[in-house]
């Protein structure tokens, strides 16, 4: 059963045209076009991306309590605008992470381009800047267990992103291929009517 995805027309149609942009010159099924032609499917998920996203929605559960107990103990040593900065870093990465996770699922295993689209620019333009920002800088106190979670949460992530731009990559060209092969049945499909219709005002002339 399909699920229903939270995202906005405009937002997935946005998504799509920026995945057509990247990787082809034209449309693709999620961007418009109609969806009356369904030749045989070839599987288009990304098994390596799903086993990732599988085992990321079991660790981040553990990331969030370990990192929950890390700003608990060094909240009160960070000066005030890092308190503010570390607080701000940890909510995004938790709210954002729960919304990407879900694109990724749907995006996979739906083969739906505009929300792996966003599974990809939500990891880059959020997830990975902030936990760089977690993993580099110094005056946040970084503890070992720390530093522990967040690499094995990068190493995730960068693994996800690599695993998804192919993912988008495949899908978006297959799905101009359908959409190029749907164009050529519906234009082949008019022609012998309209010679037909030629043939017999000849005949009639």
């Amino acid at each position: 059963m399909a699920v229903r995805t939270p995202l906005p027309p405009n937002l997935r149609w946005g998504l799509a045209a920026f995945s057509g942009s990247l990787f082809i010159n034209n449309k693709t099924r999620d961007s418009g076009a109609a969806h009356t032609y369904h030749p045989a499917h070839e599987v288009l998920a990304s098994l390596p991306l799903q086993m990732m996203l599988y085992f990321n929605v079991y660790y981040f559960p553990a990331w969030c309590l370990a990192e929950g107990m890390m700003l608990q103990l060094k909240y009160h040593l960070l000066p005030q605008h890092y308190q503010f900065l570390l607080v701000a870093a940890f909510l995004i990465l938790s709210l954002a992470e729960g919304s990407r996770l879900y694109l990724g699922y749907v995006g996979n295993l739906q083969e739906k381009v505009p929300e792996l689209a966003g599974f990809l620019l939500l990891s880059f333009l959020i997830q990975l800047p902030l936990l760089l920002f977690l993993l580099t800088d110094s005056h946040l106190i970084r503890l070992p267990l720390e530093m522990a979670v967040h690499s094995l949460f990068l190493a995730f992530l960068l693994a996800e992103m690599a695993a998804a731009f192919l993912a988008l990559k495949t899908m978006t060209k297959q799905l101009a291929a359908q959409f190029y092969l749907q164009r050529f049945k519906e234009g082949g499909g008019g022609r012998p009517g309209q010679g037909g219709t030629g043939g017999q005002a000849a005949e009639e002339g």
